[in-house]
């Protein structure tokens, strides 16, 4: 017997349909999961894109400061990282709502601006908050596709975005892919933003971008388009544990709003000092993203030479057509000890995303995807 999303048989309950139609989001698995099915404890965590350098050694020291007060609520209004951020990015304080993860700000933002039937555009394969949060909210999702050369459709994404949907959500550089737009090519996507369209900008990998790239809060400075750029301290400053992230916004009453759809202490007190010391301490996020980025096109020069071309990254990671059920192949390594992301996207799941690790990581990945195609 098919029962209707809205009820659970026996017991009473009414769902909210919206919210029970919602597709998994697909997270990495975690390194205890990833050790009882492999039988192996040496796990290369190759999934989640978190920095194989950890974090600075100031964060470290600010958590077993005095300064940290776990007994204590944190700071609702997260003054004092709003106001290191204004400093850093010249924007007035006011205009910038922190959460917890910019995946918070995603959902702040839809809860904000998105009523049922509302039209939401973003891209595909996409980061999957970007469509489950509309989703959430009773919108529609209109999916662009990635080219056939693994790079954004400009021209698909600029007419549905002048078709005026309520919001855009645009990740570059692009999660699961990698490629970033160029300054042409955003400020073409800007300028067909019609009014009573709000811009989502991610530029949650805006760090590990090629130098000389565009600055999405730099172009739209002044810009007259209501915009919302999101950003995290998740990856290049390697505090994906604790949950930092932020929305730059392009008024106050955009940011006063979307600080209304969260709730009040979002961001914990030890996420909020160790952001604090992690912006203090930006020599070390900089040398850590050259590591990174030098790792990454050893990786990508190496399976290039297997036969697996992986797409153009600006990133820490690789997305690549394995050819094959990547579900197949994640499986395969994890025997290994390798944990990969196979992406389920219906049309992509073929494509794997693995996150560049350590050069010790990195040649495990390197030499297991090897012996797998000389089966």
């Amino acid at each position: 017997m098919e029962h209707s999303i809205e009820a659970v048989a026996g017991n009473g309950l009414t769902f909210n349909p919206h919210i029970a139609a919602l597709p998994p989001y697909n997270a990495g698995m975690n390194v205890a999961l990833a050790r009882a099915l492999s039988g192996r404890d040496d796990i290369a965590r190759l999934a989640s894109n978190e920095n194989p350098d950890g974090c600075s050694p100031a964060v470290m020291e600010a958590l077993a400061s005095s300064s940290f007060e776990p007994w204590r609520y944190a700071d609702p209004a997260c003054s004092a990282l709003r106001a290191a951020l204004g400093v850093r990015l010249a924007v007035a304080p006011e205009r910038i709502v922190v959460g917890n993860g910019s995946e918070e700000m995603i959902a702040a933002v839809s809860r904000a601006m998105l009523v049922p039937g509302a039209t939401v555009v973003t891209v595909v394969p996409s980061f999957g908050l970007h469509e489950i949060e509309p989703l959430a909210a009773g919108a529609t999702v209109v999916k662009i596709p990635m080219t056939a050369g693994l790079g954004f459709d400009l021209v698909a994404l600029e007419q549905a975005i002048r078709a005026g949907p309520r919001i855009v959500f645009l990740s570059s550089p692009w999660n699961p892919v990698g490629p970033a737009l160029d300054r042409p090519s955003l400020e073409r996507l800007v300028a067909a933003v019609r009014p009573g369209t709000l811009l989502v900008l991610d530029e949650a990998y805006f760090e590990f971008a090629d130098a000389g790239g565009p600055d999405g809060i730099e172009v739209l400075r002044g810009c007259q388009t209501a915009h919302v750029v999101l950003r995290t301290f998740s990856k290049a400053y390697g505090l994906a544990g604790l949950r930092v992230g932020y929305a730059v916004c392009s008024d106050l009453e955009l940011a006063r709003v979307i600080a209304a759809a969260k709730t009040p202490f979002n961001v914990n007190a030890a996420a909020q000092l160790a952001a604090i010391a992690a912006l203090g301490d930006d020599g070390w996020m900089k040398d850590s993203v050259a590591r990174i980025r030098a790792e990454r096109g050893r990786v990508a020069a190496a399976l290039g030479e297997l036969g697996v071309r992986p797409a153009s990254s600006q990133t820490n990671f690789l997305f690549f057509d394995w050819g094959d059920d990547s579900t197949a192949l994640s499986a395969a390594l994890l025997g290994e000890g390798i944990v990969v992301k196979a992406w389920r996207e219906p049309g992509y799941e073929r494509y794997v995303r693995a996150t560049i690790g350590t050069p010790a990581e990195n040649d495990r990945l390197i030499m297991a995807l090897g012996k797998l195609i000389a089966r």
